[in-house]
């Protein structure tokens, strides 16, 4: 197989191309969770009030689910993004770049288990005989508790897309089909969602931090959107990689 048959084999029939789908389930992985995190959990749970909680939950069932559904959603576009960046920046760094993309499937597997427990609450108060061993405030404390270990682990999983956030920023920076900028932004975003290794200080930084990350994730998706990458400085590298 010669070079340029290897580059469309890794490549697809365009790296551009490529690009921009990663751009659109990016853009489409932010826009999700939003709804997801901020219209369906923000407007449901009530942080440290069970039985608000429960009595919202309750009273929005078919909201909750569809919460659940968008979260989902949300990971499985995570999860293509990790793979198609994963395409993008190999030539920039081959080993570098399958190590990003490992640590950011851990991060979606974790946040993915994590989903787990937010839907738990509709069973913990669904009312089955099974659970009259319990009484009303014990099942809205266990429905409380299971969404606290869900934001956990949600937390767990930005550490671990901050790494990835760090390494595709290096990655951004040795390559010459993106502007290194996007390289930068990513780095600092990256290193403030580690922030979560020590969580109150992670949740104490949070909305700072939410909004550099949002501000840098948003200038590489309109860039991969409007402009993918450089073609022509993409095929040179991966050219260059392939003959090492």
């Amino acid at each position: 197989m010669s070079a340029v048959e290897k580059i469309e084999v890794l490549a697809g029939s365009s790296p551009r191309f490529t690009a921009r789908i990663a751009g659109a389930l990016y853009l489409l992985t932010i826009l999700t969770g939003i709804f997801a995190q901020g219209f369906v959990n923000g407007r449901l749970v009530v942080d440290g009030d069970a039985a608000t909680t429960a009595a919202n939950i309750l009273a929005h069932r078919d909201l909750y689910q569809l919460g659940f559904a968008v979260y989902l959603v949300e990971m499985a576009c995570q999860v293509a993004v990790t793979a198609l960046f994963y395409v993008l920046l190999k030539p920039a760094g081959r080993s570098v770049a399958l190590v990003a993309a490992f640590i950011g499937l851990v991060g979606c597997t974790i946040k993915t288990i994590g989903r787990v427990f937010f839907i738990t609450p509709l069973f913990v108060l669904g009312g089955e005989p099974y659970l009259s061993v319990f009484n009303a405030d014990q099942l809205q404390a266990l429905a409380l508790l299971f969404l606290n270990i869900d934001d956990r682990a949600a937390a767990m999983g930005l550490v671990f897309f901050g790494f990835e956030a760090i390494l595709n920023g290096y990655l951004i920076l040795r390559s010459t089909f993106l502007p290194r900028i996007l390289g930068f932004v990513s780095i600092v975003g990256g290193f403030g969602w580690l922030s979560f290794l020590y969580p109150p200080l992670g949740y104490r930084l949070f909305p700072f931090i939410a909004i550099i990350a949002l501000l840098g994730s948003l200038s590489l998706i309109v860039w991969l959107l409007v402009f993918g990458v450089n073609e022509q400085r993409w095929r040179e590298q991966a050219d260059g990689y392939f003959k090492l």
